[in-house]
């Protein structure tokens, strides 16, 4: 057999069976391993999580297991309310995110003590003290419940479903030869694979994402294995749901009827592994627990794993109590070793997390966005955007094991294609936003020598103000703290509408304290046209004649040339003559369909937006591009999103600069509302910059950071991954700080020089168009050449 078939292609059923007559164990790892890296890249996974055994009464007898116990071997049938929460708290304080819920088979149908415990605590059966207790946990502690029920009914699962974001339930094995008399399963009804099979399928049409699995070396064959994994595949295939399978190796325990009964060797455990990930393909997600696995971790990563499964810093694993948890600083040393970086994650996997309305109940999701990154993964620190917080240091490269690792990875492919200034595609590109630990830094530090090769040390910026006329708006951008509304009338601040003579005021204030450029924009206000925004221009031209208008996003020329019945290039050729010098590429916030029809349902489109930016630099008008990124959207559509911008740059040759601006989450409809999550991570918001400057080499040569949004010390990060410069001193910024932001209005030129310094670098002042002004008397001479251009 080719395994090279399979490189793309899942095998069918009949060639998945022949794997089983394959002995080449290494091969099989080997390409296992190679299927794994297309689907997972780089990381290896855990579940930081607490175990609670509600129950160990179980009404099956598997012939293996020693977490049932009858009543006479028990303190009490179940935990009460208060063991769970102490078990609970302290997953908490040791940064767990799962509660992690196992208990035996309905006990209450074998024995008395079961039934009259329950009755004491008001319940009928053990899944409905069970529901009790993970909607307690949740509502308590925050801890995320995953279940592991044993079989249950429709009903229950539908149940369960609202107070957990995961369920599990072993398959064990597809044959009932098990189940007969001398197998480890007879006398366990529950354990009968059709019986399990039927409260699997039940869990997918519920779309309830489960874990499952087989347990091997209890007397199957290698063939058995194999058609309980192409069971569950077309579990998944129907249905989607299964975001894990666990193929966990037998450990015979004393006391048990098994327990002289062989173990599997470690090679058995690496042929099923590999078969397994041959079988389910890229993206499945393939665990062994380490801990049954004693310092055989290498060889599991090596056979196609990308998951270790729930590893506890306070509770012991009940159900193999000989085998402890390893400790989580050995395992990251060790995942290392195999070229991998162990990451946490959540008890319901990314994939689902990533879609949150279909997979998990309503009532659970804040709690899910607020633990989370882009990515689904959970976040590693409390830094966001505009939050007065000192930002987590970054990652360092020491270890020259890992160097020479990375420069033979897929990653450094990537890195070195953009260096060489050619068009990543969007799986390229996603694959650098997902760069974590030691490959974060060789990305940031790649971003930062193309920084330097295109821009040198120089770090600019421009004194400006920024003007917002009006806070009220027609539109409904689900995002925005700024406006007033009927949808947002709660929120900071009074409604306001300038006048053009409080314009002028601002301006000239502005004027007189250095500023050579005017940003303007503001909300959608229902009386304004697009004379509107001439008559601003002309206002301001006709009080300053010097100062450059930088003006009007994308919604606000579309909204202006429509009203007036003009097209795009007419009334764009109206704003220049009454003074319109340059235009902010804002309203982009992600340029993606799907995102904007939750984001800014009514705001331009992807194709109005790129229509007005190609009519801006048709007239010879210059632009930034911007995005706004970390509430919804996930990093592919930051992927579609930096390409179209480098694309269209390619096509018109229009944008002066790329401004990553990280959503500021705090006074947010979208978040209050529980629907987004609380801005990118700082690693996700130095990542941009440095992906940015990657994607749009060659293209655009000025990454901005927003000293606004990231603060002090996240600009020094950026200004060390890829960014060069540092917008405008700005004076009057308000839409940040009605979001939240706590960074400030205005920062001083000396200010600025300072930040800059710090960082070892050179401060340089630059007009809009990004000649360098060390005076304003220069930087006029060069907006006056630009502006005769114009004309």
């Amino acid at each position: 057999m080719e395994l090279g078939n399979f490189l793309n292609d899942r095998p069918d059923h009949g060639a998945a069976l022949s794997l089983a007559g394959l002995t080449d164990i290494d091969a099989l790892c080997a390409h296992a391993a190679e299927i794994r890296d297309r689907g997972h890249g780089s990381l290896v996974t855990y579940s930081p999580k607490v175990f609670i055994p509600l129950t160990q009464l179980c009404r099956d007898v598997c012939h293996y297991c020693t977490f049932a116990k009858v009543p006479g071997k028990v303190v009490a049938p179940y935990l009460t309310p208060e063991q769970v929460l102490d078990i609970a708290r302290a997953g908490v304080a040791a940064g767990c995110h799962e509660a992690l819920f196992t208990l035996g088979d309905k006990p209450e149908l074998r024995y008395a003590a079961a039934r009259e415990a329950l009755a004491r605590m008001g319940h009928a059966t053990t899944i409905d003290y069970l529901v009790e207790m993970a909607r307690l946990v949740h509502e308590e502690t925050g801890l995320l419940p995953h279940a592991n029920p044993g079989v249950v009914d429709f009903d229950n699962l539908y149940r369960l479903r609202q107070i957990s974001v995961s369920q599990g339930l072993m398959l064990e094995s597809a044959t009932t030869r098990l189940c007969s008399a001398g197998g480890p399963h007879h006398g366990s009804p529950d354990k009968l694979p059709a019986v399990r099979l039927t409260v699997l399928d039940e869990a997918g049409q519920l779309k309830i994402p489960v874990t499952s699995g087989i347990l091997i070396g209890i007397g199957e064959t290698r063939r058995e294995r194999i058609e309980a994994l192409l069971a569950l595949r077309d579990l998944h295939d129907a249905h989607g749901h299964v975001q894990e399978i666990i193929i966990q190796n037998f450990r015979r325990k004393p006391g048990t009827k098994m327990a002289n009964a062989p173990e599997p060797s470690i090679d058995e455990l690496r042929w099923t592994i590999a078969v397994a990930r041959i079988i389910l393909g890229p993206d499945a997600n393939v665990q062994a627990p380490p801990n049954l696995s004693p310092h055989g971790l290498r060889a599991l990563v090596d056979a196609g794993i990308n998951d270790l499964g729930g590893i506890s810093p306070v509770t012991a694993d009940y159900v193999n109590p000989e085998a402890p948890w390893p400790h989580l600083r050995l395992l990251a040393r060790e995942t290392e070793i195999a070229g991998k970086l162990l990451v946490p994650r959540l008890a319901v996997y990314p994939k689902y997390v990533q879609d949150l309305r279909e997979w998990v109940d309503p009532a659970l999701h804040v709690s899910v966005q607020n633990r989370v990154d882009a990515s689904g993964l959970p976040r590693t620190d409390d830094w966001c955007p505009g939050a007065n917080m000192t930002p987590p240091r970054t990652p360092e490269v020491t270890d020259s094991g890992t160097l020479l690792h990375f420069l033979g990875s897929e990653m450094f492919r990537k890195i070195e294609t953009a260096g060489h200034g050619e068009r990543l595609g969007e799986r390229d590109v996603t694959r650098l936003f997902e760069a974590r630990g030691s490959e974060f830094r060789m990305v940031c530090a790649a971003a930062d020598e193309l920084r330097i090769a295109s821009k040198g040390d120089a770090v600019t910026y421009i004194r400006n103000c920024n003007i917002n006329y009006t806070n009220i708006c027609a539109y409904k951008c689900q995002f925005c703290a700024f406006s007033k509304g009927k949808a947002h009338a709660d929120l900071r601040g009074k409604a306001y509408n300038l006048s053009l003579t409080d314009i002028q005021e601002k301006s000239r204030e502005a004027w007189q304290k250095g500023a050579i450029e005017v940003c303007l924009q503001g909300g959608i206000h229902p009386a304004y046209t697009g004379q509107t925004y001439l008559d601003i221009c002309k206002a301001i031209k006709s009080a300053l004649p010097d100062m450059h208008i930088h003006a009007f996003s994308p919604l606000e020329i579309w909204q202006g040339a429509s009203t007036l019945g003009l097209s795009l290039p007419e009334y764009l050729a109206e704003l220049k003559a009454a003074g319109l010098g340059s235009v902010p590429g804002t309203a982009a916030e992600i340029l993606v369909a799907e995102v904007r029809k939750v984001l800014c349902p009514d705001k331009v489109t992807v194709e109005q937006w790129s229509d007005v930016m190609r009519a801006v630099h048709g007239v010879g008008l210059k632009s930034t591009a911007t995005i706004m990124f970390g509430h919804i959207e996930q990093p592919a559509h930051w992927a579609r999103h930096l390409l179209l911008i480098r694309d269209l740059q390619a096509e018109t040759g229009g944008f002066t600069e790329f401004v990553p601006l990280p959503f500021v989450h705090m006074e947010s409809p979208l978040y209050r509302r529980g629907r987004a999550r609380r801005g990118p991570t700082f690693r996700e918001a130095v990542l941009m910059h440095a992906v940015a400057r990657l994607t749009l080499h060659t293209q655009i040569d000025n990454i901005q950071t927003s000293w606004v949004k990231m603060g002090r010390d996240g600009v020094r990060s950026t200004l060390q991954a890829g960014a060069n410069d540092l917008g405008g001193t700005l004076m009057y910024e308000s839409i940040s700080r009605a979001a939240g932001a706590a960074h400030g209005q205005e920062m001083t030129p000396e200010d600025m020089d300072a930040l800059i310094t710090e960082v070892g670098r050179v401060p340089v002042q630059r007009n809009t168009l990004y000649c360098t002004v060390p005076r304003r008397e220069e930087a006029m001479v060069e907006l006056a050449r630009y502006h005769a251009a114009l004309r």
